[in-house]
C-alpha cells in the first residue's frame, strides 16, 4: 500500500506547476488521469533533448499517470470529463481565468454542486482578480515582478533569472500541500472545496529572507552573488583547486573551520567574533579565508570540514551530482520501463513512493480509462470517430514503452 492508495486525481493542468503537483500525488499511490487536449501539453515540444519523440521536459514530471486525450472545447468532451469526475477526489487545472466558467464548469455553480466531495485545485499566474487578475503567468515573468530576479546575480551584473523554474516548482509543492489539507478537512466535513495557489503568491512567499529584511528596513536588498545578506561566511571561496561553498551558520562551526585551516586566531578577532561582525566585515574575512584555503584542494578541504560538522560543498555540475555515490545511496534516480528520472524526495517508512508507469504518449490510455469509467465500446468508438477523444497509435505507444535508458 502507498500513502495515497485509493485517491483518484484528474489532472487537467499543463506545463510544470500542476503536472509536478499531480506527479507527487501519483508517486505516492494516487491514481492520476492526465487529460490533454488534441494539441497536447505544450511541454511535449519543449526540447531538445527528445527520446522517441518525447521531450525530456515533459517526461520528468508526468510519470505515474494514465494519459487521456479529450477535446474539452466541445460539449461532448466535457461530458466525458464529467464521467471521469464521478469518482474523482481531486481535480487540478491551470486554465486561463474564466475558461471553466465559459464551458459551464465553474466550481461554485457546477462542480461543487454536482461533485460535492471534489477538491478543485486551481493554479493561476496572479489569481482571478486585482490589478493583475487574469494575466497569464510564466515562471520567469513572475520572478521579475516578484523581486526574485532583482536579488539574483552579482552587484556588477543586471538582475538574473534563477537557473531553475523555482516559482513553478514551489507552486506545485504548495498546491500539493493545499490538496492534502483539503482532503484532511473533508474527512471531517464530508465536503470538498477549492484550493487556489498562484505563481505570484508563491514567489513572494519564497522570497526569504529578503522579504522580511525589507519589511524590517524598508530598503530594497542588493544583489550579493553567492553571498548571503544575513550570514558570513556564506559564499563560494577560492581554494587551491576549484571553489568551495561555505554555509557557516554559527560561531561553533566558524571556530572548527578555522582550526582545520590553521587559523585559530580568527574567531577572537573583533571583526569576526560574531556573525553580525563577520557580516559587516565580510570582505576582510574573504581575504583571510582564501589565503588560508590556498594550500588545500577543494575536495580534500571539503572532507576535512564535513568531518567536523562544518556545512560546505564542492561545486559540482549536474552530471557529477546525479552520478554522486550519495545520490545512488538515496535512490534519487529511478527507472520505469527504460525512462530514468529523479525520484520522489519524500521518504516514508511504511508507505514509500512507487514508480509504476512511464510517461505516456498523448492518448495512450484513452480507451482503457474510458472503459474503466463505464463507457461502453460503442460509445468510445463514436467518440473516437468524431474526434472528441483520441488515442495514441500503436507504433507511438510501443516506442514510448521501449525507450532505452
Amino acid at each position: 500500500m502507498s500513502a495515497l492508495e485509493g485517491m483518484n486525481v484528474v489532472d487537467l493542468s499543463r506545463v510544470l506547476g500542476g503536472p509536478f503537483c499531480a506527479q507527487i500525488l501519483g508517486d505516492h499511490g494516487a491514481r492520476v488521469i492526465k487529460v490533454e487536449g488534441p494539441s497536447g501539453d505544450e511541454t511535449r515540444t519543449w526540447g531538445p533533448p527528445f527520446r522517441d519523440g518525447m521531450a525530456s521536459y515533459f517526461a520528468g514530471i508526468n510519470r505515474n499517470k494514465s494519459t487521456v486525450c479529450v477535446d474539452l472545447a466541445r460539449p461532448e468532451g466535457r461530458e466525458v470529463l464529467f464521467q471521469l469526475l464521478d469518482d474523482a477526489d481531486v481535480m487540478i487545472e491551470n486554465f486561463k481565468t474564466g475558461t471553466l466558467e465559459r464551458w459551464g464548469m465553474g466550481f461554485t455553480d457546477v462542480l461543487s454542486v454536482r461533485f460535492p466531495r471534489l477538491v478543485h485545485c486551481r493554479i493561476t499566474g496572479y489569481g482571478d482578480s486585482g490589478p493583475l487578475g487574469g494575466v497569464a503567468g510564466y515562471d520567469a515573468a513572475v520572478q521579475a515582478l516578484s523581486g526574485l530576479m532583482s536579488i539574483n546575480g552579482t552587484p556588477s551584473d543586471p538582475p538574473t533569472r534563477l537557473g531553475v523554474p523555482v516559482v513553478d516548482v514551489g507552486t506545485g509543492l504548495n498546491a500539493c500541500i493545499g490538496i492534502l489539507m483539503a482532503l484532511h478537512e473533508r474527512s471531517r466535513s464530508g465536503r470538498g472545496q477549492q484550493v487556489e495557489t498562484t505563481l505570484y503568491d508563491c514567489a513572494l512567499a519564497g522570497l526569504y529572507p529578503h522579504s522580511i529584511n525589507t519589511l524590517f528596513t524598508g530598503r530594497p536588498p542588493q544583489r550579493s552573488g553567492n553571498g548571503h545578506p544575513n550570514i558570513a561566511p556564506y559564499d563560494s571561496y577560492a581554494t587551491g583547486t576549484e571553489p568551495l561553498f561555505l554555509a557557516v551558520g554559527n560561531n561553533g562551526q566558524f571556530a572548527r573551520m578555522c582550526e582545520v585551516v590553521k587559523r585559530p586566531d580568527l574567531p577572537a578577532d573583533p571583526r569576526f567574533i560574531t556573525n553580525a561582525t563577520r557580516a559587516v566585515h565580510r570582505f576582510e574575512l574573504r581575504t583571510a579565508l582564501e589565503n588560508a584555503f590556498r594550500p588545500f584542494a577543494a575536495q580534500d578541504l571539503f572532507e576535512k570540514l564535513i568531518a567536523v560538522d562544518v556545512p560546505c560543498g564542492v561545486i559540482q555540475n549536474v552530471v557529477e551530482a546525479l552520478a554522486h555515490p550519495h545520490t545512488a545511496h538515496r535512490t534519487m534516480v529511478v527507472e520505469v520501463n527504460g525512462h530514468r528520472s529523479v525520484a520522489s524526495p519524500i521518504k516514508m517508512s511504511r508507505t514509500p513512493a512507487s514508480y509504476r508507469s512511464h510517461p505516456q504518449a498523448i492518448g495512450e490510455s484513452t480507451v482503457r480509462v474510458l472503459t474503466e469509467a463505464g463507457l461502453d465500446a460503442e460509445t468510445i468508438e463514436k467518440l473516437l470517430a468524431a474526434g472528441i477523444v483520441q488515442q495514441a497509435d500503436a507504433a507511438t505507444q510501443s516506442a514510448t514503452k521501449a525507450a532505452p535508458a
